[in-house]
């Protein structure tokens, strides 16, 4: 595994859930904050995305936004005053099962019409990793960067999965949580190649353009069980220990050791929360031999013993799951949707 993908990885819990939304006139809701990562993904037409304490974005055909801290906003069609959005719809009343009885009037005929994917990724933050810790509340890509052309291709595919009829499609149910992990992944490396509107340098940037941090991450990251030392792995990044435990510390902010203990824990962490293998097993994988070592730096890293860690996990992904059950995939803005609706087209250009 690279950086990237554990740290997604460790953070990352069951399936993202969207609705596909068509709404046309003057519309504007609010969605709360929540304790996990939100997203947009315009398909057709234009809209407005105002944040919670930041400027209101616009967001085009073939553009999408992540919040990856759940930052609470309010998606409009036009860059609404403080007292049309204080009046915003909840998004909530869209919930799958059909149009709400709300204030928001169905498009008239030749209104622009707007078709966006909105929803959400659940994460568990207790240990996020600092690269996604990191980001910043907003990361806007324009589906039509030339420096992003995987995020335009996985875009169109996205609407190509929702742009048939209101029953799924066959095989929908691993193609459309497939694309929206995508989706994430995409976004994190724009943010990280300084392709986001409103990216700003990092310190995980510089970390990972880094030859000799970055070195030092890969071989960390690709088996953190194994018995490394700082003259390993300074070996492993073709440099001195002096050179490495400065460049590394310099750059992640903790020394080598130090970070590859908190990954350790991290990655047992993950590995509690979503499997079944007994303790030994854990213990392992992460480089600890006994389940007694890992159990005592478990607990001085969490301030809980593994198994109880493990079973607080469970209740709350129980609790989760019946909120999240009945989440629909297709939702609409105007009291009027049906699925006489004519498909989403794709987006410009794709």
């Amino acid at each position: 595994m690279d950086v990237v993908s554990d740290a997604i990885s460790a953070v990352r819990i069951g399936r993202p859930f969207s609705h596909r939304v068509r709404t046309g006139g003057r519309w504007c809701a609010r969605l709360e904050p929540y304790d996990g990562a939100g997203f947009h993904v315009v398909l057709e037409g234009t809209c407005w995305l105002l944040p919670d304490g930041g400027a209101p974005v616009v967001l085009g055909p073939g553009d999408a936004a992540l919040l990856p801290h759940g930052t609470g906003h309010v998606i409009a069609d036009s860059p609404a005053d403080p007292e049309t959005v204080a009046r915003a719809e909840p998004f909530v009343r869209w919930d799958g099962e059909g149009p709400a009885r709300g204030t928001v009037p169905a498009p008239r005929p030749g209104e622009p019409v707007v078709v966006m994917l909105c929803g959400k990724y659940r994460l568990d933050r207790s240990h996020a990793h600092p690269l996604l810790a990191e980001l910043p509340s907003l990361v806007h890509l324009r589906g039509h960067a030339g420096t992003s052309p995987e995020l335009h291709a996985a875009v169109s595919l996205l609407a190509c999965e929702l742009g048939g009829e209101e029953a799924e499609r066959p095989g929908s149910g691993i193609a459309l949580p497939g694309l929206l992990d995508l989706l994430l992944v995409y976004m994190v490396r724009a943010w990280l190649d300084g392709g986001a509107d409103g990216s700003a340098g990092g310190v995980w940037p510089a970390a990972l353009g880094d030859p000799v941090a970055a070195a030092a991450l890969r071989a960390l990251h690709a088996d953190p069980a194994a018995p490394w030392t700082v003259d390993r792995l300074a070996a492993e990044a073709g440099v001195s220990r002096a050179t490495l435990v400065r460049r590394f510390t310099a750059r992640v902010g903790r020394a080598p050791m130090t970070y590859l203990t908190w990954w350790r824990l991290t990655r047992a962490a993950a590995l509690l929360r979503d499997g079944t293998e007994p303790l030994g097993s854990v213990a392992r994988r992460v480089g600890y031999s006994t389940p007694y070592a890992l159990s005592h730096a478990f607990r001085r890293e969490f301030g809980v013993t593994p198994g109880r860690y493990r079973g607080e996990r469970e209740g709350q992904e129980s609790r989760e799951g019946l909120e999240a059950r009945g989440a629909g995939r297709e939702a609409a803005f105007s009291p009027s949707a049906s699925s006489a609706h004519p498909p989403a087209s794709s987006p410009a250009g794709s």
